[in-house]
C-alpha cells in the first residue's frame, strides 16, 4: 500500500512543489486548498488521473471543512501517513498600529487555527488506524525566530507554530505520531516574487534579497517524511544562502 499524505495550501508555491514531489515519490496525495482549479491544475501537471491524487476544496479556518478533508482522504485512500501543514497568508506590510482587527484575525485563523484544526484531525485518524501513527510537518518560517519589519501578525503566528510543533511532538509520542517543523527563508513562490526587486530592511533601507528554488524545500520535506517514526527532525532551517538572516545580513 502506498503511503498517504495531505498537503494544505497545495495549489501554488511550496504546497504545490511538495505535493508534486510526494506524488513522484509514490505517495497518494490529497491536495487541499481554497481554489479547486489550482488544485486540479497541479494534479494535471503531475500526470495524475485521480487514482493517486485528489483535489479537496478546503477552508482550514473552518472545523467542518477540515473534518471533510480528512474524511475524504481516509475514505479514498484508507489511512493517513503524513500531514504537511502548509496553508498560510500574510497581512499588508504596514505599521502595527495601522493594522485592522480583521487583518490580524485573518492571519491568525489561517496560519495558526488552521494548523491546529488539521493537527487535531490528523491525531484522530492516526491514533485509530492500523498500524497507528504517522508524521506531521509544519511549515514555519525563519520569521519564527527573526521577524521582518511590519510583520506582527505573520511573525506572531509563526512563533506560535513552533509552540504547536513542540506540543504536538510531545503529545504524539504515545501514539507513534512524530511532528517536526521546517523554517523556510526566501524560497521562490508567489509570496516572494517581490524580493528580488527589494524588501524593507531593519535599518530602513529597501534592498533586493537572494532567493532559492522551491524544489529545495520539496526535497527537504521528502527527507523529513522518509524517516522511520522512531526518528524525527524537530526543526530544520532551509534558506537562500546569501539572504539577510545570519548575523547582520
Amino acid at each position: 500500500m502506498s503511503p498517504v499524505a495531505i498537503v494544505t495550501g497545495a495549489g501554488s508555491g511550496i504546497g504545490k512543489a511538495v505535493s508534486l514531489a510526494l506524488l513522484r515519490e509514490g505517495y497518494d496525495v490529497a491536495l487541499a486548498g481554497r481554489r479547486p482549479q489550482r488544485l486540479r491544475t497541479a494534479i494535471a501537471e503531475a500526470g495524475g488521473d485521480g487514482e493517486r491524487a485528489i483535489a479537496v476544496t478546503t477552508d482550514v479556518r473552518e472545523p467542518g471543512s477540515v473534518r471533510e478533508l480528512f474524511d475524504w482522504t481516509v475514505d479514498r485512500f484508507g489511512r493517513l501517513d503524513l500531514l504537511f501543514n502548509n496553508a498560510g497568508i500574510g497581512a499588508p506590510a504596514k505599521p502595527l498600529e495601522e493594522l485592522t482587527f480583521a487583518q490580524w484575525q485573518a492571519v491568525v485563523e489561517t496560519n495558526l487555527t488552521g494548523a491546529f484544526l488539521c493537527t487535531q484531525e490528523a491525531f484522530r485518524v492516526m491514533k485509530a488506524q492500523n498500524p497507528k501513527g504517522g508524521r506531521i510537518i509544519n511549515n514555519g518560517s525563519i520569521s519564527a525566530t527573526t521577524p521582518r519589519p511590519n510583520s506582527a501578525p505573520y511573525t506572531s503566528t509563526k512563533h506560535a507554530i513552533t509552540g504547536l510543533t513542540k506540543s504536538t511532538s510531545l503529545d504524539g509520542r504515545r501514539y507513534d505520531i512524530a511532528c517536526g517543523q521546517i523554517d523556510i527563508g526566501n524560497a521562490t513562490s508567489p509570496m516572494t516574487q517581490k524580493m528580488e526587486q527589494g524588501m524593507p530592511q531593519p535599518d530602513g533601507r529597501v534592498a533586493p534579497e537572494p532567493t532559492m528554488d522551491v524544489e529545495n524545500v520539496a526535497k527537504a520535506v521528502l527527507y523529513m517524511a522518509s524517516l522511520p517514526l522512531d526518528a524525527n527532525v524537530l526543526t530544520l532551517t532551509l534558506m537562500a544562502t546569501k539572504m539577510p538572516f545570519v548575523g547582520r545580513g
